[in-house]
């Protein structure tokens, strides 16, 4: 049942790179829309079978692959990889549908669509830190490929930066994880047979060490940010949505799985720093944003700042702070893909993006007034207004966090008001105000082009009202795994305070 959410997407791209007549634009992204649509609806399927209450891994598949180097195909799902499972699958199919019609080698295009959604799917399902770290490669060469061919004028230095980035990111994440294999005495790569926490507290600080700044790359957490705005800018619109709500998500995920879960003292001794770490991250994306005038590149920044309070949740540990962390991804996955859809709109009607040259799209008559609405409710979810899923998923992490990290939960804090400042400049900029005499003929606006923002800003608003819908797949397994962490990282300070 698993494999299938992997093989389809597979399936998908081989159909249509090897295609042998010459296959246009159009019949390409019917033909991945139709493989990304039925692996989305394989996934709701899969979350109706879906046991919330049982905190191990279901459906699970394990077949012995390569004996010598100890990789198994172990795949699972626990109520931590399914909402991430089915916000990839629901952006895929957006992604693929706001597609240009007319782009250049479309074959080669909805494969690496298609591609990077099954690296992405089997990164998540993954439950053997081999095979994890496989399918995380995976998706390095498909979106290097998406940035660098149909991307901006920048494209290749986007691009080239991307992957040398995301290469260190790769190779401290496999040596952490060789590390923890051969020193805790395993056998093989399987989550299931590890058994970290009896290592030293030294040998875990090295080792998570290398999972945090591998995964803090991919996040990205400052000082390692530095390729996202440039991917964002130079990217096409539907690269971008993916980029923003499904990639990063790999980070944060990574923090979660490979680094609290198994590496407990060492997490438990360095979360003072994490938290710190949070702190910056938030406070530096956030003032970055406010000093941009392309509104993609404010959007870029927003999500360093934004990625920041997933840290500061997983940091303090505690069940309501992750499982807060939790609902800001797929928070943060909703009202990214949302704002850069809107931004792509905008680009593409007005023909600009800067803040200096937009002006009064609002406007009734000549403006663009259902795109500029759909922003002005999707920069209040980002600002984390009461009604929508940015807010609870922020309330939750600081509710959660507060006790632990009173200070730097407080300073957090401060993220949610330079949301606001900055969101507030883009749109008293680009949407209020005279309509701009550089971009007073704008282009109808169809149907195709509102009903994805339309569809992403509805569930932002259902979760925001009714959150226990989301909330109820994920806080059992949270629950016992932040417990779990707790209890190991007790006993281990217990020893350490018994033997000195």
């Amino acid at each position: 049942m698993l494999s299938a959410l992997i093989l389809l997407p597979l399936l998908g791209a081989a159909l249509i790179g090897f295609w042998p007549a010459n296959l246009s634009g159009t019949p390409a992204r019917r033909v991945a829309l139709v493989f990304a649509s039925i692996a989305f609806l394989w996934t709701i399927f899969l979350t109706t079978q879906f046991n919330p209450g049982d905190i191990n891994q279901q459906f699970a598949e394990s077949v012995p692959w390569i004996d010598v180097l100890g990789l198994n195909y172990n795949l699972g799902i626990d109520g931590l990889s399914l909402p991430l499972l089915v916000l990839n699958g629901l952006l895929t199919c957006i992604a693929i549908y706001t597609s240009e019609q007319a782009l250049q080698r479309p074959k080669f295009y909805y494969s690496l669509i298609l591609l990077l959604s099954a690296g992405v799917t089997g990164a998540f399902l993954a439950q053997d830190l081999l095979l994890f770290f496989l399918f995380y490669e995976l998706e390095l060469i498909p979106l290097y490929l998406l940035i660098a061919i149909w991307g901006g004028a920048r494209r290749g230095y986007a691009a080239t930066k991307f992957l040398i980035y995301t290469a260190v990111s790769g190779i401290l994440i496999l040596a952490s994880f060789l590390g923890m294999v051969w020193l805790s005495g395993g056998s093989n790569f399987a989550l299931a047979s590890l058994n970290c926490a009896t290592l030293p507290l030294a040998t875990q600080t090295l080792l998570l060490a290398g999972i945090l700044v591998g995964f803090g790359i991919k996040i990205p957490l400052v000082p390692f940010h530095t390729w996202l705005p440039d991917a964002h800018v130079e990217a096409s619109t539907p690269i971008s949505v993916l980029l923003a709500g499904v990639l990063l998500k790999l980070g944060t995920y990574g923090l979660l799985r490979f680094g609290m879960n198994l590496l407990p003292d060492a997490w438990s001794y360095l979360a003072p720093w994490l938290a710190i770490w949070a702190v910056v991250s938030v406070l530096y994306g956030s003032s970055c944003a406010i000093a941009q005038t392309d509104m993609k590149k404010m959007v870029a920044y927003s999500s360093i700042g934004h990625m920041g309070y997933i840290l500061l949740a997983v940091a303090a540990a505690t069940p309501l702070s992750v499982l807060g962390a939790v609902m800001q991804m797929v928070s943060h996955g909703l009202i990214s893909a949302l704002l850069f859809l809107l931004v792509g709109v905008v680009y593409e009607k007005a023909g600009s993006r800067n803040l200096e040259v937009l002006q009064g799209l609002l406007n009734p008559e000549r403006g663009l007034p259902v795109i500029g609405s759909l922003m002005v409710m999707g920069v209040m979810a980002s600002a984390g207004l009461p009604g929508m899923l940015g807010f609870i998923s922020e309330f939750i992490i600081f509710r959660g966090s507060f006790a632990v990290f009173p200070l730097q939960t407080l300073l957090s804090m401060l993220g949610t008001g330079l949301t606001a400042v900055y969101f507030l400049i883009l749109m008293n900029r680009a949407f209020f105000g005279r309509l701009s005499a550089q971009v007073t003929h704008l282009p109808r606006v169809y149907w195709s082009d509102r009903i994805p923002a339309m569809i992403l800003a509805v569930l932002i608003i259902i979760f925001g009202v009714q959150p226990t819908w989301l909330v109820r797949w994920t806080e059992p397994t949270i629950t016992a795994m932040v417990n779990i962490q707790n209890v190991v990282a007790t006993v281990s300070l217990d020893k350490a305070k018994s033997k000195s």
